[in-house]
């Protein structure tokens, strides 16, 4: 099936409103692409763009293992890649985002600067329209990812520019304390191997985003 393609944010707040006034449940969309790839300047885009109120942002980051968890199991050299993540947390959220809509429903969120999450800081409000939802896997079949797919109404791949999207990681790692060859480092070596990964899951998209 050919795939829709958007190319600018208008196009993308056009047909998420389609969407909403055509369905008379919650939606919940997901927006996927490589580490660096834009997900959360296109979902902040996307929510200011949207009636106040309407929507709300998930990060799948909130998952995350803790520091303490991934040192225990002795991979925190790895955190990041899909087995870092509590999985079957984040399919069970997505399924009480799609079937208790009545109610407040609770959720972590990470916080780069402490490389850890906050349970229950972030909020859907009872009877919220839209949720999106960001992530790198959750189009992966496997590790548990697999269960996401089907708590969501669409999925939209992210393009970029491999260039820009490695200099945008890079810069990231370096605003929270590494230097430029630990930042290049882990942005080219660890979050390389996350994104050819997540490269690997285009095809299972809804809508392919080229917004850089």
């Amino acid at each position: 099936m050919e795939k829709i393609l958007l190319k600018d944010v208008s196009e993308a707040v056009a047909r998420i409103k389609d969407l909403m006034d055509k369905s008379n449940k919650r939606i919940v969309i997901g927006i996927v692409g490589k580490p660096g790839a834009g997900k959360s300047t296109l979902t902040s885009q996307l929510i200011s763009n949207l009636p106040k109120d309407s929507a709300v942002l998930i990060p799948m980051d909130g998952y995350h293992l803790s520091n303490k968890q991934l040192a225990k199991l002795g991979i925190s050299d790895r955190k990041g890649a899909f087995d870092t993540f509590d999985s079957d947390g984040f399919v069970k959220l997505l399924k009480s985002v799609n079937r208790e809509s009545e109610k407040d429903i609770y959720f972590p969120v990470f916080y780069r600067e402490i490389e850890e999450s906050y349970a229950a800081d972030g909020v859907v409000p009872a009877n919220t329209k839209l949720v999106i939802t960001e992530g790198n896997y959750l189009l992966l079949d496997r590790g548990g990812w697999e269960a996401v797919r089907e708590e969501l109404d669409e999925v939209w791949y992210i393009e970029v520019d491999d260039r820009l999207r490695l200099d945008r990681l890079t810069k990231r790692h370096q605003s929270y304390g590494r230097n430029y060859e630990e930042a290049f480092a882990w942005a080219s070596g660890s979050d390389e191997k996350n994104a050819e990964l997540v490269a690997k899951t285009r095809d299972k998209a809804d809508v392919i985003v080229e917004i850089n």
